[in-house]
């Protein structure tokens, strides 16, 4: 049978203040923008989260448990949903006790550490982890790091983390000639699986849904489930990962993504050797049949697929430099409060609004950027940085 993989992101930032200055460091410590935070929290909960997931839980009531979902819900737009959206976490758990929904781990604060920090890395998947076993009452079998940012050291590391399944992205460069349809397993692992996203059929939903320039505009639901059936004789899973905010945000309402999706289970699981599972499901039934080598990261972002929207400028550089070279200063601290505003300016997003590469997806990085420019998001970032330096080495001289 061939498995239909649906995994979706649901990740929301903690925004800071636009208007944080240079003659706000040493006086003002309220660095991020609850109106912002408030306002676009209940904007997409109102679009996507709350219509979305009583979709998905219809659509689990109606095939009755024959279709099913996976999700990872960062740690910060978890904290946001509590404070602004409680129902949408509910609608979560209502999800969970269907049975028919996978939660995946991932960094708390959809971070870069583990590509600067180990140690924080493994804090943060700890927090994530322990937040999904409050939240759902299951530990996560499956693990996927921020925006898909994968290599072999980072298999290797989740493996000895106890993890059973991980995500990436199907780049080329690492399948060559092979097709993401299939179970595989790390370069460098043992026991560890990996479920790659097939990059083409995700993105026709998550971003050429709603362009009518694209040749196969509109797409219905049965022309999407045709191409899955295409696969029979030549794969055993379709991993279709993309952002939850696919529904409602990034593609309307009235683009008619909802009455796409609501279409769709029934016409893939009209052919009697398809089925949907989750990505646990799907490894715990199938053996790997070959060994992928990704000794350079990949992600799932832009037309590079690399960690090119965050790291590689000047700016973004310095940045997450200064961010991490105070991470020793902050936890000698003891100050929780302090901690958690370092942590939370680790979100990648704050190093994505300096990205300067217009070039190539200039317009995703426009509609995901608050900023005027590059330069303006550093600025603030910097702005906020050097005052929470300053702030720790007040608290430090404080305890002598």
């Amino acid at each position: 049978m061939v498995s239909v993989c649906f995994y979706f992101q649901v990740h929301q930032p903690f925004r800071l203040r636009k208007d944080y200055s240079f003659f706000d460091i040493g006086s003002n410590h309220f660095y991020e923008d609850e109106e912002a935070n408030r306002e676009i929290c209940n904007k997409v909960s109102a679009k996507c989260y709350i219509p979305a997931n009583t979709m998905m839980l219809d659509l689990i009531r109606e095939f009755q448990g024959d279709f099913r979902i996976s999700y990872s819900i960062t740690g910060t737009v978890i904290d946001q949903l509590r404070r602004y959206n409680p129902e949408v976490l509910d609608l979560f758990r209502e999800l969970n006790e269907t049975g028919c929904v996978e939660f995946i781990n991932e960094t708390y604060y959809h971070s870069l550490s583990f590509l600067f920090s180990r140690a924080e890395f493994r804090r943060q998947v700890d927090k994530h982890r322990q937040t999904m076993e409050e939240l759902f009452g299951k530990t996560p079998q499956t693990f996927r790091n921020t925006e898909l940012i994968y290599n072999n050291d980072l298999a290797a590391e989740i493996e000895d983390m106890g993890y059973k399944t991980i995500l990436a992205e199907g780049a080329n460069r690492i399948l060559g000639w092979r097709t993401p349809n299939f179970v595989y397993q790390p370069a460098g692992t043992h026991k560890i699986k990996l479920l790659l996203k097939n990059y083409s059929l995700s993105d026709d939903i998550a971003f050429r849904f709603s362009n009518r320039d694209w040749n196969e505009w509109p797409l219905l639901s049965n022309t999407f489930a045709d191409w899955l059936h295409a696969v029979r004789g030549n794969g055993e899973t379709i991993n279709l990962f993309m952002d939850y905010e696919t529904f409602g945000e990034h593609q309307w309402e009235d683009t008619g993504v909802f009455d796409f999706f609501r279409d769709l289970p029934g016409k893939v699981l009209a052919l009697s050797d398809f089925r949907f599972q989750t990505p646990a499901e799907v490894t715990a039934e199938n053996n790997p049949i070959a060994k992928i080598n990704a000794p350079d990261f990949v992600s799932w972002a832009d037309l590079e697929r690399d960690t090119s929207a965050w790291l590689g400028n000047d700016l973004q550089d310095s940045a997450i430099e200064y961010l991490y070279s105070l991470e020793e200063a902050v936890y000698l601290t003891g100050n929780p409060d302090l901690i958690e505003v370092w942590r939370r300016l680790q979100t990648s997003d704050h190093f994505y609004y300096m990205c300067t590469k217009w070039f190539s997806d200039g317009d995703v990085h426009k509609y995901f950027n608050p900023y005027e420019s590059p330069h303006q998001a550093y600025i603030t970032y910097m702005n906020v940085l050097n005052d929470l330096n300053e702030q720790i080495k007040h608290h430090s001289k404080s305890q002598l």
